[in-house]
């Protein structure tokens, strides 16, 4: 159960930490992100203003997603900071994969605070996230039946109805398609390392479930247009409450830390989860002074006391273990599922975020080519004759 922590008492902490290397010099820190819808940027320019910092940021109506972020701070060759994204591209960021991305050399004083979330020196945890598969089981569902599921993609085999998205590309589609495509990596495979009856499985996914027009799954399953659906684990509980206090719909879900009309499905192989993560950057012609004020913002925006503050303003759960604490009585149930992204692929030495990351390209030109998620069931693209697909071909972006 959430504990109800004074925003007064966190602000204070907040607002206390460290304002004092930021007045050292004028200087606007330059932020790349995908975590940053409106409320959220307008939320984080005005609180590192009360502690002393200037930040440029732009919301999602100018980069968007992971992969604008990293390409925009990659081509700009102008930021300061990167937080967000998550372990596939982190690892690509420490890793060095980017021309004209370095992450700078940094230990936060909370650093122990994180747990696994890390990359020592480089980058620290700061919000985790996971995709869900949630279903009604009230009379709009499967009264009173509970779900059990070995896989994932065992969804498509379930007699329900269910949402999906509607559209290729997106950190929450691609982390759906992840957690679908788990249970088929195959190294051997022509098919960017899935087998052909795993993109089977997803094909059917698109073919006989509902895109509702809705950006994520969640809003269909509140109206009960479907049976069982996904999400992610950021803002869920703070989505279900806001639907039962506006009182639009006739039978919405009800309850979240004690679900009343609704359930997570129990799934063996648990769920992907990422973690977001900061980290600075090294940026030519920064003076040593500029950069301990990086540095410094850093250290503020991933504290405990800060983190506290964003996890209550935007639902979420942070990685740093007092923050958590500080926040929950009990971890939250949706936080307890086992970690599917973080075990080891038969026959790699890769965990599964890291063969996601390695193969992660070859996914999304497999499915723009082949015509993955369409939005409009009367144009739907025939079905691949699976036996004569050219994988050599379709694992290749399609020249423009």
């Amino acid at each position: 159960m959430k504990k109800f922590v004074a925003l007064a008492l966190s602000l204070i902490m907040v607002l206390s930490l460290c304002a004092v290397t930021a007045s050292a010099e004028d200087y606007t820190i330059r932020i790349y992100s995908n975590s940053n819808s409106p409320e959220r940027t307008n939320w984080l320019i005005d609180a590192a203003k009360e502690a002393g910092f200037t930040i440029s940021i732009d919301d999602n109506s100018v980069i968007s997603g992971d992969s604008a972020a990293v390409q925009a701070a990659n081509e700009n060759k102008d930021g300061d900071i990167i937080f967000g994204l998550n372990e596939v591209r982190w690892s690509q960021l420490v890793n060095g994969q980017y021309e004209n991305l370095k992450v700078a050399d940094w230990t936060p004083s909370w650093a122990d605070e994180v747990g696994a979330y890390k990359y020592d020196g480089k980058a620290y945890g700061l919000v985790i996230q996971n995709v869900l598969m949630l279903y009604r089981n009230d009379e709009l569902g499967t009264n009173g039946e509970a779900l059990h599921f070995a896989h994932w993609a065992d969804m498509v085999n379930s007699g329900l109805k269910w949402y999906r998205q509607g559209k290729v590309g997106g950190t929450t589609n691609a982390n759906i398609n992840s957690a679908m495509l788990y249970s088929f990596t195959d190294p051997a495979s022509p098919a960017g390392g899935i087998s052909i009856d795993g993109w089977k499985t997803l094909w059917k996914y698109c073919a006989e479930g509902n895109f509702t027009g809705d950006s994520y799954g969640l809003e269909p399953l509140i109206r009960g247009d479907v049976q069982l659906s996904t999400f992610y684990s950021s803002s869920l509980y703070g989505n279900i409450d806001a639907a039962v206090t506006a009182g639009t719909y006739e039978n919405p879900l009800r309850g979240t830390l004690q679900p009343e009309n609704w359930a997570l499905v129990d799934i063996d192989d648990g769920t992907y989860y990422i973690a977001e993560y900061l980290g600075v950057l090294e940026r030519e012609g920064r003076t040593e002074a500029q950069t301990e004020i990086v540095k410094a913002f850093a250290e503020w925006f991933g504290s405990a006391a800060t983190q506290i503050a964003w996890s209550e303003e935007f639902d979420s759960y942070p990685c740093n273990t007092v923050a958590a604490a500080e926040l929950f009585e009990e971890t939250p149930a949706i936080y307890t599922l086992k970690n599917c992204s973080l075990t080891k692929v038969e026959g790699t030495d890769l965990t599964y975020a890291e063969y996601v990351g390695k193969h992660t390209a070859e996914w999304t030109n497999i499915m723009t080519n082949l015509g993955f998620y369409w939005k409009d069931n009367a144009a739907a693209p025939s079905e691949p004759d699976w036996d004569n697909i050219n994988w050599a071909e379709m694992t290749q972006k399609k020249a423009e």
